[in-house]
């Protein structure tokens, strides 16, 4: 018999009790909606909402029609990057009209390399179509998002997210992390490791924590944060040198006695593996790491560290040494509020394949690779 005195779902705090917070759970159902092609409802203060898709999900065809059938409400709101691609010098997001636009202009717009477009009347992006493309972004997908005023939309059963709850998403989802599962795992380098799982980030995987020895959380921790890299981790491609360092972290932890592993999930600087591979199609054209993102729409670097600071809280590890070639990561988690009393470079080997691309985030990205990337390498 259930317990006649719970009473399920009659506030938000039972609901988040329950259930977890209601309002994320909101957004991982809205990057779902637009995964599987389907729009939803973006609110905001006062009443105000727009219907979103994803653009990509559309193609430039269906948006031109969907552009018709509405008598020209629908927008596209587009990130910098892309927009300084197509020529449109900016350092916002921005609304594009696309009136007098066909479908394959519009295509054009999305995705082209070498875009030749018409003058496109454009204005800054407002607060909820600012929310709406960080909500596509954050499904994954290109980042471009058609947005429909929601007067002017048929639809009426959409799923409604708010767009505060979409910019709160990584933080709430911090806070939200639990432990869900710890088991020994023997590793080569490392016999004495536990592999402990994360439930409640914000990305498309659960978290992951290899912990290595006993470390004594009184003092600092060994710690490597290593985003996940499926080509280079899994079937060590030569591209990058993300392989060699998630190896070479093991094996110098287990070396110091202790320490830890976060694998997190934030495949491609945070863009996802789909858009990692366009990226790798663009710079076989001849962009470099970080110019290939960015004709795609993206920062030089989408990943976010509130959720690397919360399993570290977990885990009771609130001092660390950190292993990176990468101060922004120093300064991220300690706005997390993680003490990084010191770090140590994590090098990977060099190589014909990678070598441009160690040297662009030594000269371009900052990481402390310089001696690394003025090696003479050979065939």
């Amino acid at each position: 018999m259930p317990n006649e005195d719970v009473k399920i779902g009659t506030v938000d705090g039972d609901l988040a009790r329950w259930f977890g917070n209601p309002e994320r759970l909101t957004v991982q159902r809205a990057r779902s909606e637009l995964r599987a092609g389907r729009p939803v409802k973006v609110t905001g203060a006062g009443g105000a909402s727009l219907t979103v898709a994803a653009a990509e999900m559309l193609g430039g065809e269906r948006i031109a029609a969907w552009h018709r059938a509405t008598g020209g409400a629908p927008g596209l709101i587009l990130p910098a990057p892309r927009l300084g691609h197509l020529g449109i010098d900016t350092a916002t997001p921005s609304h594009l009209s696309l009136d007098g636009l066909t479908g394959e202009e519009i295509e054009t717009i999305l995705i082209a390399v070498q875009p030749r477009i018409p003058t496109i009347e454009h204005r800054p992006a407002d607060t909820l179509e600012v929310a709406a493309l960080d909500l596509v972004k954050r499904a994954y997908l290109l980042p471009a998002a058609v947005v429909l005023p929601a007067e002017a939309s048929y639809q009426t059963s959409l799923l409604e997210v708010d767009a505060a709850a979409i910019t709160n998403f990584h933080e709430q989802s911090a806070r939200d992390l639990t432990i869900a599962a710890r088991a020994g795992v023997p590793l080569a380098e490392a016999p004495d490791a536990e592999f402990v799982i994360f439930r409640g980030g914000d990305g498309l995987h659960d978290q992951i924590a290899i912990v290595i020895g006993k470390p004594n959380s009184h003092q600092p921790v060994l710690t490597r944060l290593h985003s996940a890299c499926l080509t280079g981790d899994l079937f060590a491609s030569l591209k990058c040198d993300c392989g060699d360092q998630l190896r070479r972290a093991v094996d110098e932890i287990a070396a110091a006695g202790s320490g830890a592993l976060l694998y997190l999930d934030q495949e491609g600087r945070g863009i996802g593996l789909l858009n990692k591979m366009r990226a790798y199609g663009l710079q076989a054209l001849g962009h470099d790491t970080l110019d290939a993102d960015a004709v795609l729409g993206y920062e030089p670097d989408e990943r976010r560290y509130a959720v690397a600071g919360a399993m570290l809280s977990l885990l009771g590890y609130r001092r660390i040494t950190l292993m990176t070639n990468n101060p922004e990561k120093i300064s991220a988690l300690e706005n997390f509020g993680v003490n990084v009393v010191g770090h140590q470079r994590i090098v990977g080997d060099v190589n014909p394949h990678n070598h441009y691309y160690l040297t662009t985030k030594a000269e371009r990205a900052g990481h402390m690779l310089e001696s690394i990337v003025r090696k003479v390498v050979r065939k």
